[in-house]
């Protein structure tokens, strides 16, 4: 049913854990029962490190350790512009009906740049817009 690196990141999933003394916080679930929380440490505009903890499936697992890859290292704005899609992509591919498993770590991820430029005393940056 899961394709090798589906796999990979589910039974060695990347980046879990918790950032003590995070900058931003994101947490997010759908109603299928997969709950991510994730911890973002920012320095200088570029996510120095991410760390998560996902409850749900093998999907779940593997798109939230996918994502925490994608976006280390990254702009704030680019980890924002980050799609479900390419996760999905970077996966090699989520079988039919699994795609919504990656759009819960999107949302995290939202949550937390939202939390941080929050704490920053910056407005929270609307999904149409950065």
């Amino acid at each position: 049913m899961y394709n090798k690196t589906v796999m990979d990141h589910f039974t060695n999933p990347r980046n879990v854990g918790e950032i003590e003394g995070s900058d931003g916080i994101g947490e997010a679930g759908n109603p299928h029962g997969d709950f991510m929380k994730i911890f973002l440490k920012i320095k200088d505009n570029r996510i120095e490190d991410v760390k998560f903890k996902t409850f749900g499936c093998a999907a779940a697992i593997a798109s939230s350790s996918m994502s925490t890859e994608l976006i280390k290292g990254k702009t704030m704005e680019e980890a924002w512009d980050l799609t479900n899609e390419e996760v999905a992509e970077a996966l090699g591919g989520l079988p039919s009906g699994k795609l919504e498993c990656s759009v819960v770590s999107r949302e995290a991820i939202h949550m937390a740049i939202n939390e941080y430029r929050k704490k920053q005393g910056l407005e929270p940056w609307q999904e149409e817009q950065q």
